[in-house]
């Protein structure tokens, strides 16, 4: 392939260590003040060794290489799926109509970090000509290979700017963020929210402490397998009822503990000594990304105080810029975390098919924004 009048190639590989720990993370996370977890290679590559992706899970590493004269400009965190399970941005309805027209939807192809709607990078490139040749590459690939499509989930501005450049479909979503203006204590947030609002967050998280329980934040070595065991309970709870069955395997949360545990903040509530609800918590370089949570004993208001307050505690206490608590609820506005958009980008094969979706698309966008800007303006914070 050529752009640009330089010639380059590329190649998938089946797994993350054909590339390397040192070559994926010089284009993963270039800027250790921005660090993202999620396109490490620790993570991806904990993912695979837990089998949570790869095997019977419908998830297949085909990771993208693009090379220039034999050295790696850009390397890209991609699968083939056998189904859209995991991913975040639905596109159920999609394959349901191309399979009722004749079709064959799956295999499809997905650039993302699995399991994780967490916007960030993922055409890790060197600069924006190497992140046009892995968007370029991407679609030869999803030719290639003869997969109805190519879905580049919860991407930054400048990826889907390069994969809309390269042919694909631009997609907005929406999740709810927190930011941190500069407190130096949670009651100066506090302050900057209506008085009626302000108070029943108060009340929130004073029923919580009432409740009995002991709240506990965990780092690093603090983090003992007994809490795994317990968080993976509390996971297996959530997946159960939320998914039918959970994505991650036990051994995802052994090695990402032995991995990553600078990285971790697990959030447990106990009664005494016995952990009955916990939230996991990743820690970049300038956020608290909230992940997963679950309990064994249902108390008032806890799940907002493991998830959304402690969260924001730990941010301010540790000069974070955001907190993103993961996908959907708009219950998350009251306790003051406000929309933002998130961004995908889609490449579909059928001519005739991607006509059809191109619509939908532009329906879509103009609903998803005008859902933003209407829910920006239910924001707990004081007026003007």
């Amino acid at each position: 392939m050529a752009d640009g009048g330089e010639a380059f190639s590329a190649r998938t590989v089946s797994s993350i260590d054909e590339i390397g720990r040192d070559v994926w993370d010089r284009f993963a996370n270039p800027n250790p003040g921005a660090h993202n977890p999620f396109v490490s290679f620790d993570f991806l590559k904990t993912l695979e060794d837990s089998q949570s992706v790869g095997g019977q899970s419908g998830w297949a590493p085909s990771h993208l290489v693009v090379e220039e004269a034999g050295a790696v400009i850009g390397v890209a965190p991609l699968y083939a799926k056998a189904h859209s399970q995991g991913e975040y941005v639905f596109d159920h309805h999609w394959a349901d109509a191309y399979e009722r027209a004749g079709g064959r939807y799956y295999p499809k192809l997905v650039c993302a970090a699995p399991f994780t709607p967490v916007p960030g990078p993922r055409l890790l490139g060197r600069d924006a000509t190497a992140r046009a040749a892995l968007a370029a590459a991407m679609i030869e690939v999803t030719n290639h290979v003869g997969a109805s499509s190519l879905h580049a989930n919860f991407l930054n501005a400048e990826d889907q700017a390069a994969l809309t450049a390269a042919g694909a479909l631009p997609r907005l979503g929406e999740q709810y963020h927190w930011f941190n203006r500069g407190y130096g204590a949670y009651d100066d947030f506090l302050e900057t929210l209506a008085s009626r609002k302000r108070k029943a967050i108060r009340r929130e998280r004073r029923e919580a402490a009432e409740s009995g329980l002991t709240i506990r934040q965990l780092r690093g070595r603090d983090i003992e397998e007994r809490h795994w065991n317990a968080m993976w309970a509390f996971y297996q709870d959530t997946g159960a009822r939320k998914w039918g069955r959970p994505y991650l395997t036990r051994t995802f949360f052994r090695l990402v503990g032995e991995r990553m545990a600078d990285r971790l903040l697990l959030v447990f509530a106990f009664r005494g000594e016995t952990p009955v609800a916990g939230a996991l918590n990743f820690i970049g370089g300038d956020a608290l990304y909230g992940r997963y949570w679950g309990c064994v004993e249902e108390y008032p208001f806890l799940h907002f105080e493991l998830c959304y307050h402690q969260a924001i505690d730990y941010a301010i206490a540790h000069g974070l810029d955001r907190v993103e608590a993961g996908a959907q609820g708009e219950h998350k506005i009251a306790r003051g975390y406000e929309p933002v958009t998130t961004r995908s980008a889609h490449w579909i094969a059928d001519s005739g098919f991607r006509v059809a979706i191109e619509r939908y698309l532009e329906s879509e966008r103009a609903h998803t924004q005008a859902e933003i800007d209407a829910l920006s303006g239910m924001t707990p914070f004081k007026k003007g």
